[in-house]
């Protein structure tokens, strides 16, 4: 059976940043692999009915496995929504991600929601692996470098 997890941070950044490391390639190469990994984007169209496509290769035993979908929804600097499915026919299904930002006092609240994860994930190392995502987001979004 397929679960949901969610996930909630405080991001000292503009949400207007925070949304387009959501939406540029080569920052979701960046951020998105959890440690131990490199990531890869294969494709990708931002836009609502567009699609994207990325692997993820593990730096130790290198293996890879690659996974994408399409965008249901995107409100720059509020709001993406996308589909996701693995390659893998082992891990099917498709999974959906919300990702809801806010602009608070010091920065942006975000709450990502993750439905329909394959039930042969156990739902810890899907925790870990965001966990370690969204300290490599922050660690993007949140230098403000002027005259970048």
């Amino acid at each position: 059976m397929p679960f949901t997890i969610r996930l909630h941070r405080v991001l000292k950044a503009p949400p207007e940043r925070v949304y387009r490391a959501f939406t540029d390639a080569a920052a979701m190469c960046k951020w998105l692999p959890p440690h131990g990994f490199t990531g890869t984007m294969h494709h990708m169209d931002p836009k609502v009915g567009g699609t994207w496509r990325m692997s993820f290769t593990n730096l130790s035993a290198g293996g890879s496995h690659a996974f994408g979908g399409e965008y249901l929804e995107l409100e720059p600097g509020k709001k993406l929504r996308y589909t996701s499915r693995f390659d893998d026919p082992n891990l099917p299904g498709d999974m959906t991600t919300t990702i809801e930002l806010t602009a608070v006092f010091c920065g942006t609240e975000m709450q990502v929601t993750q439905e329909g994860i394959p039930d042969v994930i156990p739902s810890q190392a899907c925790y870990l692996g965001w966990q370690e995502s969204l300290t490599l987001l922050a660690q993007l979004v949140e230098p403000d470098i002027p005259n970048g």
